[in-house]
């Protein structure tokens, strides 16, 4: 990734741990960080986001370089990722902070993210109406230290053994030409 000129998306779609795992893997991606965007209350815990109360979304923010990775194409693989059919829930994780969600940084950002939206819905795999919100960010809260980079402290856990390790199986083998050189 060049030094020269990186931007951030910020994007929920469920657990902030799948989408961490897979987009670290991610050709033109510099840096993820899980966090909080979407809501009212300031200084969200990671406890007071699970209990619905605040607002927020678990999200993460994707640094990257658009000449590596075009947003659009961030978009695409953020949309192949999670089902965006589903309100406020992604498999078994049930609540408004798993919602699907596009917190544009500009006014660039969000005509993108309703072109991709638009397109997909158009021609996309999915038989149910796509419900991923698109709203300006606001501000991001990082989440608590230890949900950093979650899969590979945790690999292990039967969290990660269930429901990440299977998403970024299916991740691995549709994007293999996008995924950073090992």
């Amino acid at each position: 990734m060049s030094e020269a000129k990186t931007e951030t998306a910020t994007l929920g779609g469920g657990c902030f741990w799948c989408l961490d795992a897979i987009f670290r893997q991610l050709e033109g991606v510099g840096a993820v960080a899980s966090g909080y965007a979407g809501g009212k209350a300031p200084d969200p815990t990671y406890e007071a986001v699970c209990s619905g109360a605040t607002g927020h979304a678990e999200v993460v923010r994707v640094t990257y370089d658009p000449d590596e990775l075009p947003y659009r194409e961030l978009l695409e693989i953020f949309f192949a990722v999670h089902d965006p059919t589903t309100l406020n829930r992604q498999g078994g994780d049930v609540g408004t902070q798993y919602r699907s969600i596009i917190l544009s940084e500009s006014a660039e950002q969000a005509q993108g993210a309703r072109e991709v939206k638009a397109a997909l819905e158009a021609d996309g795999p999915w038989d149910d109406p796509i419900v991923t919100e698109i709203v300006p960010l606001g501000r991001f809260w990082p989440a608590e230290a230890y949900h950093e980079d979650y899969l590979a402290r945790n690999p292990e856990q039967a969290y990660c053994q269930a429901v990440i390790n299977p998403k970024v199986a299916k991740f691995r083998q549709k994007f293999a030409h996008r995924l950073k050189a090992s």
